[in-house]
């Protein structure tokens, strides 16, 4: 593992697509940190609104790259960053972001005191627009602390939608970092590569941070949550804890149904080719018993998810093929991993 320098570039990558409501306030926080080694790239996936003048015209010292389509987050993230960028330390924000003043150099050290860490996970909190679209910042409700991966495959977001408390305020490895703000080491992301990819073009949104955890878990590196690293998210999808059945679907409708099943197929699509068959085989029950609670939701509720059945058999042997690459590459034992799992 490459020992970083005292003072290593970090690349601030902000891929956006129709932002003009946020692109201030997370350009400005960006623009405010106390850490100065850093190079800034804001990567326009096609955009209609008015997000190219506000980034030209109000933040000009900051690279502009407007593509000629919508190549979504993570792989707008990708290209931005092997061919624009050249930090040591990645640091991918998303639009709806607003970093605390000290964001960038609480993380850049501990990657200096710990070179095997090889992704960050901040403390985030939740934010609100007033009526002016001003954003009103409170350290309230978290938002996430990361995630979480149950013997089910049932991903978790660590604290989403809880108030703030003691428990959220030590740090601590994580199964993975979540993507709204994930920090990386340059050297992780290369090396999680399949495929000459750190990102699986198949996904296009949803479930890409996923399978880019799972991947930096089996292949050595450490992710870890660290609340001293704070920033605030306006979540355009969930806001609140599933505290009940009824609280499930509530927040379930509140997602575009194409998203829905965008995020079912990515997610089964990050199981087949990241998981060890042994603890598929250990964890069998749990597995089915998840599987079966989500289609008796989806055929009641969301009837329409029959339809990516066809795709997930289509894109079968493709993700085979992907899941023989990523086993050969891992650096870690199906009991290793095991243990990531609660």
């Amino acid at each position: 593992m490459k020992v970083l320098s005292k003072n290593p570039l970090v690349s601030v990558i902000c891929v956006v697509y129709n932002g003009q409501k946020y692109l201030r306030n997370c350009l400005k926080s960006v623009r405010n940190q106390t850490y100065g080694n850093t190079e800034v790239i804001i990567f326009d996936n096609n955009s209609t609104d008015e997000t190219s003048d506000i980034a030209q015209k109000e933040f000009p010292q900051f690279k502009y790259i407007k593509s000629d389509k919508n190549l979504g987050m993570w792989p707008g993230q990708e290209k931005a960053i092997w061919q624009n960028s050249s930090g040591d330390i990645i640091a991918c924000i998303s639009v709806d972001i607003i970093l605390e003043p000290y964001f960038i150099e609480k993380c850049v050290n501990k990657f200096i005191e710990d070179s095997s860490i090889g992704a960050i996970q901040a403390k985030i909190y939740q934010y609100k627009m007033d009526s002016e679209n001003k954003p009103i910042l409170e350290r309230k409700i978290i938002d996430t602390c990361g995630f979480k991966l149950h013997h089910s495959r049932k991903l978790e977001n660590i604290g989403h939608g809880q108030e703030d408390g003691p428990k959220f305020n030590n740090e601590a490895i994580i199964f993975g970092v979540e993507g709204a703000v994930p920090v990386f080491q340059r050297q992780a992301l290369e090396d999680i590569k399949v495929e000459g990819h750190f990102v699986d073009n198949d996904y296009f949104w949803y479930a890409d941070d996923f399978d880019i955890a799972w991947r930096m878990n089996i292949f050595g590196w450490k992710q870890i949550f660290l609340p001293s690293a704070i920033a605030h998210h306006d979540r355009q999808t969930t806001k609140s804890h599933r505290k009940s059945n009824i609280d499930f679907i509530k927040i379930r409708s509140a997602v575009p149904m194409h998203k829905r099943r965008l995020d079912y197929r990515n997610t089964i699509f990050t199981i087949i080719k990241n998981d060890f068959s042994i603890n598929i085989l250990k964890d069998i029950i749990p597995i089915l018993l998840r599987q079966i609670e989500l289609w008796i939701y989806f055929i009641i509720f969301e009837t329409s998810m029959i339809l990516e059945i066809p795709v997930i058999i289509k894109k079968l042997p493709t993700m085979l093929h992907r899941r023989r690459l990523v086993m050969a590459k891992a650096k870690i034992s199906a009991k290793e991993f095991y243990k990531c799992l609660h």
